[in-house]
């Protein structure tokens, strides 16, 4: 079997991928989940940003998306069909990681200290210090899988996200990167005040080509 280049992740598959590795783990019994199982994960309430409502169909082809890229299986041994992760061997990242991953891809960015608190059902880290040294190693990678993106205003610890979905999604300030090739973003802001600046060049560009335009008019000489 020829397994498929890792493509960037849809927002879907992200989700999917992530209530598999949560369930594994939360719900040890029922897991590998039926794709009844997998659509309520998907479309749970709590523990989700962006909350969303996703048809089976809908997940049904986020799994086969999965599925093409060794990311996820049908288990064996059931009558009804059950689906199963395979993260960490398709990424080559330890169990740590793949909690991380897991709950950046369920919650969206996350501080350190978050990311210690909600990963607590998934893996139990000693610290924050232990949670920063995975982050920092998944930045590393190459390609990266984790980005730790600029402060906001009033904000006193950076956040992390994850890139499976490459950067799509991703938060407009994202500066402030671990890792190899890293490249700091634009913020939002900033990109608006590039763009003003520009508009206000392009009418200052017109109004001197009018200006010219009328002088050679009036003394008579052709552009």
């Amino acid at each position: 079997m020829v397994i498929a280049p890792l493509r960037p992740l849809t927002p879907l598959e992200a989700r999917v991928l992530g209530v598999l590795v949560e369930k594994q783990h939360t719900v040890p019994d029922t897991y590998p989940l039926s794709l009844n199982a997998l659509v309520a994960g998907c479309n749970q309430k709590t523990a989700r940003a962006p909350v969303i409502e996703a048809s089976e169909a809908e997940v049904l082809t986020a799994v086969d998306g999965l599925k093409a890229l060794s990311l996820a299986f049908e288990g064996s041994g059931s009558r009804v069909v059950r689906f199963e992760h395979n993260m960490g061997r398709r990424l080559g990242v330890p169990s740590q990681a793949v909690a991380l991953l897991a709950v950046l891809m369920l919650r969206g960015p996350q501080t350190v200290a978050e990311l210690r608190i909600n990963c607590e059902r998934l893996h139990r880290f000693a610290d924050i210090s232990s949670v920063e040294a995975f982050l920092v190693e998944l930045a590393e990678k190459d390609p990266p899988r984790v980005l730790r993106l600029a402060r906001g205003p009033g904000e006193r610890e950076s956040r992390w996200a994850h890139l499976l979905c490459g950067d799509a999604g991703l938060p407009a300030a994202a500066s402030d990167t671990v890792g190899a090739g890293a490249s700091p973003s634009v913020a939002a802001s900033e990109l608006a005040a590039l763009k003003a600046e520009l508009a206000r060049a392009h009418a200052r560009i017109e109004a001197l080509e009018t200006s010219v335009a009328r002088l050679f008019g009036e003394l008579g000489v052709q552009q």
